[in-house]
């Protein structure tokens, strides 16, 4: 026996509306989506700008001041939280009044962050003198409240010749097993009486390896940099583009932290293979 074939039949028509109403939706579903991704975006950008006035923000290495802690051409991350926040912590200048929150001041051999006090551009720099400490140098030699900082040579340390890092005057190229051009500099080990210790280059005797004794005012900083021939810092008037004087604490920005790239300064835009060839990969990720 056979059964009758089932026909569906035609499709009833849509209910007077219905057609409106899914064309509504769609437009509200739409509509919602866009302002759920445009919400989002906002939370993200408050979230880093929070992150970069708060927390930590990027910087870059743009002179030799500091070798051999610091290259030319190493990233870093500043801690923003060690000093307390001012208007400096922020990514954008905002006209907002003087003074730090939550101030803190900085421990001697703290390598800083900080706003030239003319120019406001970013330095970076280690903190040897705090306010009411009298310092000194001689013979290059720094005099911190009367005491001699020890320095114990430490021979000779090595750093690749790059077209950001060259040879200074007080350095020696000599060649590298691989071939690669190295400079040797003299180094010493400086000791600060909380027993905290650092690696420091002299080049040899210049007019900057004298300074009369100076008491570090209220509020202030004396900084120098760790390649002591190559520094504009505390020991010479603040110039714009130039040296920087003693730094108001109120310009601190943050804590050097730790080194996220580094780079040679070879790469060119129109080579990738170069990109990965200028990483100083052993450089990142260094605490400072």
């Amino acid at each position: 026996m056979e059964g009758k074939p089932q026909s569906l039949g035609p499709a009833p028509p849509p209910a007077p509306g219905a057609g409106a109403r899914a064309a509504a939706g769609s437009a509200e579903a739409g509509a919602g989506g866009w302002t759920g991704f445009f919400w989002f975006l906002a939370k993200l950008i408050a979230l880093v700008l929070a992150l970069r006035a708060l927390v930590v923000a990027p910087f870059v290495i743009p002179s030799e001041s500091m070798v051999p802690q610091l290259l030319n051409g190493d990233y870093l991350l500043a801690a923003k939280w060690p000093y307390g926040y001012s208007r400096h912590s922020l990514p954008f200048d905002l006209p907002l009044g003087d003074g730090r929150l939550i101030a803190r001041s900085p421990a001697r051999g703290d390598i800083v962050i900080f706003r030239h006090p003319i120019d406001g551009r970013d330095y970076v720099k280690r903190v040897i003198g705090l306010p009411g400490d009298r310092v000194a140098l001689v013979g290059g030699v720094v005099v911190l409240n009367g005491q001699r900082l020890a320095q114990q040579p430490l021979g000779n340390v090595t750093i690749p010749v790059s077209p950001n890092s060259p040879c200074a005057w007080g350095g020696r190229v000599i060649a590298a097993r691989d071939g690669r051009s190295l400079c040797r500099y003299a180094a010493a080990r400086e000791t600060l009486p909380s027993g905290r210790a650092y690696s420091v280059l002299d080049f040899g005797p210049t007019f900057a390896d004298n300074l009369a004794p100076l008491t570090v005012p209220p509020g202030a900083l004396f900084v120098l940099g760790d390649n002591r021939d190559n520094s504009r810092d505390s020991r010479f008037p603040a110039a714009a583009g130039d040296a920087v004087g003693l730094v108001p604490q109120d310009l601190l920005v943050g804590r050097a932290w730790v080194i996220v790239w580094s780079s040679n300064g070879s790469a060119t835009w129109s080579n990738p293979a170069s990109w990965l060839a200028a990483v100083r990969w052993e450089r990142i990720g260094a605490v400072l």
